[in-house]
């Protein structure tokens, strides 16, 4: 996906606080808070402040560039995203974010929902926590 085309598109332009979130989420695997990516930015000599993290990460998720996932202990992680609707499953000893193809289909669940709240559903966030294949086998070595 090409994040900066999607932005100018919008009507938004590259800043370098932008680009620098942009940057320091794709260099990794695992969700980041903003906090985090705060901390990491000023820690490289970037300079900006958290409100400016924030608001980067709010206009990211809304313009589809990046998505929400929750971490196990319930903080909120920041992690690239692809074309299409997005789940994941973290892994709760690593804390590796996989994105996964979302193949079943949610739609009578969604009636369900829409029935019995009265809501009318816009959006979802399907997601999974579990041990990743590296971080069992490190607990089987361990053991």
């Amino acid at each position: 996906m090409d994040w900066q085309k999607l932005l100018t598109q919008a009507g938004f332009r590259i800043s370098k606080p932008r680009k620098q979130v942009m940057q320091l989420l794709e260099s990794t695997q695992t969700p980041q808070t903003a906090l985090a990516i705060y901390q990491q930015l000023r820690a490289q000599g970037a300079r900006l402040s958290l409100v400016s993290v924030y608001r980067t990460l709010e206009l990211f998720v809304s313009l589809g560039l990046i998505s929400m996932v929750y971490e196990p202990e319930g903080s909120l992680g920041y992690v690239p995203a692809s074309a299409g609707h997005h789940h994941y499953i973290l892994c709760q000893v690593c804390h590796r974010a996989v994105e996964f193809a979302g193949t079943e289909d949610l739609a009578g669940l969604i009636y369900q929902v829409e029935n019995q709240t009265q809501f009318l559903v816009s959006d979802h966030l399907l997601q999974f926590f579990g041990v990743c294949p590296k971080c069992q086998n490190k607990s089987k070595e361990s053991a």
